[in-house]
């Protein structure tokens, strides 16, 4: 059961607001109020059937075993996904749980009433968004909007831990990460100068620029990287519903936004990286002059706990100074 309110009511939350989701209630309580962009929410009691329309928010429910029993899906059998659509970080996890492919492509409020949830989770942008189904979602189960290209992973897990009742898994995950960062921080020897963090697609010669916001350049920053800032005109190539965490690079802007020391490649393998070395539109980049160019693998896309670690097992292999 749910019940939203609005106004007046929101206004008085807005001091618990905690990046855009505020949860008033302790550990394990129940009933629980939550308040996301639609306004506030009370869910009656922790829920045990939680459908994930976005594919980017199915990792770190699975990270933290709350119960998701179907998700949204992204295109299959590609160097990101399997054959169900679900991220290669975590699509062993889903098959083992048995999460249910909801759709590929088009969101379909049909599909979600199928599952008979009693939680239903939506990302507020991004091509994995059904935000256009939240009236329709909202008469099957409670369903709560959340935004992930604003903010860490760590930060997006506990926001999940609070909304389905599993925050000690949220902070054992968080806390089992950190202790990997420690070691990373403490044997990366840091490049001079600065790095730029992509997504890079050789067929349309574009790439999607991570920003600092983004939980990919969170990342790189915990770690001690130093972000290269792109030039202030191509800030307004952010997009794909109003999209915080990515510019979008291409043409005569690629070249441009490519502007670090060295460039990181995320979700992307060597030959990724032969394909920006072939680019004649980049041969002038220092990077690409001087071979700093690093894949961080295909299993680095859409950062979660999972892909999170792979990170730094990618990054300790790259720039790691011999144990000794």
């Amino acid at each position: 059961m749910i019940r939203c309110f609005a106004g007046l009511r929101v206004a008085l939350m807005a001091g618990a607001l905690f990046f855009g989701i505020a949860v008033n209630a302790g550990a394990a309580e129940w009933p629980r109020q939550i308040t996301d962009s639609k306004g506030m929410h009370t869910l009656e009691r922790a829920p045990t059937r939680i459908v994930s329309t976005s594919v980017t928010l199915t990792g770190s429910l699975l990270a933290i075993d709350a119960p998701v029993i179907a998700s949204g899906a992204t295109s299959p059998g590609n160097r990101v996904a399997d054959s169900q659509g679900f991220f290669r970080q975590w699509s062993d996890i889903a098959r083992e749980r048995n999460v249910q492919r909801l759709w590929i492509g088009e969101p379909v409020a049909e599909a979600v009433a199928a599952q008979m949830p009693d939680l239903i989770l939506i990302s507020a942008t991004s091509g994995d968004s059904a935000m256009a189904l939240y009236e329709q979602l909202s008469a099957i189960a409670p369903t709560l909007v959340v935004n992930y290209d604003d903010k860490s992973w760590q930060t997006l897990l506990t926001q999940l831990g609070e909304m389905t009742g599993h925050e000690q898994q949220a902070a054992a995950r968080i806390a089992s990460f950190n202790q990997q960062l420690e070691t990373a921080r403490s044997r990366i020897a840091l490049p001079a100068g600065t790095v730029s963090a992509l997504v890079y697609n050789p067929a349309a010669r574009a790439a999607n620029l991570w920003t600092p916001d983004s939980a990919q350049g969170q990342l790189l920053q915990q770690i001690g990287f130093t972000l290269a800032t792109p030039p202030a005109a191509l800030h307004a190539s952010q997009s794909m519903g109003k999209r915080h965490d990515i510019i979008q690079l291409g043409g005569e802007n690629l070249a441009a936004g490519l502007n670090g020391d060295y460039l990181l490649l995320f979700a992307g393998d060597e030959k990724d990286a032969q394909a920006i070395y072939a680019n004649p539109l980049l041969a002038h980049l220092p990077a690409v002059k001087q071979q700093r160019v690093y894949a961080l693998g295909t299993e680095t896309f859409r950062l979660d706990y999972y892909s999170a670690t792979r990170t730094l097992e990618q990054l300790m292999a790259r720039f790691a100074t011999p144990a000794g």
